[in-house]
């Protein structure tokens, strides 16, 4: 007799099923509750516990329905999941964007149900190569379910926001993301969670087998964490965050202008002791080329000093027309610049054709790009010879983009403008990514904000200092710069990603045979 015939699993298979038939409707809104409610795992409410329970459903329709119906529970679990976590899309776009309502909805519900597509594949992929079994099932469902999240990450410019790795920053699993990255995280997870399933379904001589299996990737993380990855490469430096509490509605009035120019002077060079200052994401409204004088009044200054200033600014190339997001570092001896390199799609450049950008310039929306920068740019470097990594904004949701930065640097620099989103969620969620970012490489970041969350992280992941939301915040902290690489750094997503397509691979072939005989 097959073990797996002697299990639950055709009970709850026949259940679910009889279920599915009469009440297909309800169960379709139990899977895309199940998703919304997910978003209690991430930031802000950060209930990681929660994760494991919460996929188990679409998992276990995976497992015990047809694929059809997987699929639909799939996708009905990421619509849920998007639409409460990236609802915050209407409030950038309609809100502060002053686009028509009916642009910020159509806008939103097409990403929403993108992503829900993301996830129909890999429930209908699950339940296909799965086939019932409950030990193929556990070895399949993490490894569909993380190629998804992966191939998210990076297809047609990539969305990875809701990564479930990035629910476990203070789990016992954050442990893994120096090994291996968040998509190691995230398959840990579901090994946990697809493991816990099997044992309650499965014969009570394979129960404690499963358990084990569930058990296992949370004793290892833990286990993980005590390891020191990376080291001090010298004295701390001593930092400043400048956040200007500016909102997004007031930031680029004319009035306003002046103000904003001295209340970014006056927190630099106020006589503090600080070596590094670092301010938002176009922290300024203009271009370097149109606020010449007093930049170099700064410069002199901080050359007095042995000071560093790093400021979010936008740069003009009038030769070939281009404009960049940029940060630009004033040391008081030379200028650096770093552009950013992933845009925002429909933020910073648009995606469509022309005439679809004559119309959006007749209704007076916007419709220009900025430029990316090289894929490849030079660090930049204080006057005390630090060597900085910089992500700008959404950029440090890409964490693979970012490695080539090391060894060579010793601290990360995120700076953003998360006003865009008002008093939502997004700010708290993009301070989580950040703090995967700097735990995967064992590096310290400083996070400066226009309006918050801005934050002081240590190369654990782990706020050392944040500031209030809305305000204007001037913070110090003392930041050692770090040396040395995590596995992860040296390696990045390539190994796990070929072993989980191996994986994949060989389920697909082995199917494939069986057809075929």
């Amino acid at each position: 007799m097959n073990l797996d015939d002697a299990s639950w699993l055709p009970v709850v298979r026949r259940r679910i099923l009889a279920f599915g038939q009469s009440h297909s409707k309800k169960l379709n809104l139990a899977y895309f509750g199940s998703g919304a409610l997910l978003m209690l795992s991430f930031a802000p409410s950060a209930q990681f516990w929660l994760a494991p329970l919460l996929v188990a459903p679409v998992l276990i329709s995976a497992l015990c329905s047809t694929s059809r119906s997987a699929a639909w529970h799939g996708f009905c679990f990421g619509c849920g999941l998007f639409l409460a976590g990236t609802y915050w899309f209407y409030v950038s776009i309609h809100v502060f964007g002053e686009a028509p309502l009916w642009i910020a909805m159509l806008l939103l519900g097409g990403l929403v149900l993108i992503m829900g597509l993301y996830y129909a594949a890999a429930a209908w992929m699950i339940c296909r190569l799965a086939g019932g079994g409950l030990a193929k099932f556990v070895v399949i469902a993490p490894a569909v379910w993380v190629l998804v999240e992966w191939l998210r990450g990076w297809f047609l410019s990539g969305f990875p926001w809701m990564t479930l790795g990035y629910s476990q920053i203070d789990s016992p699993l954050a442990g893994i993301a120096p090994v291996a990255g968040v998509y190691a995280v995230s398959l840990a997870l579901l090994l946990s969670a697809a493991a816990l399933i099997a044992a309650a379904l499965s014969p009570s001589g394979r129960r404690s087998t499963f358990a084990a299996f569930a058990i296992a990737p949370w004793f290892l993380g833990y286990a993980l964490q005590q390891i020191e990855w990376t080291r001090p490469a010298g004295p701390s430096i001593r930092t400043t965050i400048v956040q200007g509490g500016i909102s997004q509605d007031q930031k680029w009035l004319p009035e306003q202008f002046p103000k904003t120019l001295s209340l970014y002077r006056t927190a630099t060079l106020g006589g503090q002791n600080h070596k590094l200052v670092v301010w938002p994401e176009v922290a300024l409204p203009a271009a370097i080329d149109q606020i010449e004088n007093y930049l170099a009044s700064i410069e002199d200054e901080l050359a007095v000093n042995n000071q560093t200033l790093v400021l979010g600014i936008l740069e003009r190339d009038f030769a070939t027309q281009a404009i960049y997001n940029s940060v630009l570092m004033l040391n008081g001896r030379d200028r650096q610049t770093y552009r950013k390199r992933h845009l925002v799609p429909f933020g910073e450049y648009f995606p469509v054709p022309d005439f679809v950008r004559n119309w959006m310039r007749l209704m007076s929306l916007p419709n220009s790009d900025m430029t990316p920068g090289e894929p490849i740019q030079p660090l930049l470097e204080t006057a005390s010879g630090q060597k900085l990594a910089v992500a700008i904004c959404y950029e440090d949701a890409y964490g693979a983009e970012q490695l080539y930065a090391l060894p060579d640097a010793s601290m990360l620099i995120n700076v953003s403008n998360d006003a865009w989103f008002g008093d939502t969620i997004a700010p708290h969620q993009h301070l989580e990514i950040a703090r995967m970012r700097a735990l995967e490489v064992g590096r310290y970041m400083v996070r400066a904000t226009n309006n918050g969350v801005s934050a002081f992280v240590d190369d654990k992941g782990r706020i050392l200092g944040s500031g209030p939301q809305f305000e204007f915040v001037s913070m110090t902290l003392d930041i050692p710069p770090m040396t040395g690489l995590t596995p992860y750094a040296r390696v990045g997503n390539l190994p796990l990603v070929l072993v989980l397509f191996a994986i994949v691979s060989a389920f697909v072939a082995r199917i494939w045979r069986r057809r075929n005989v």
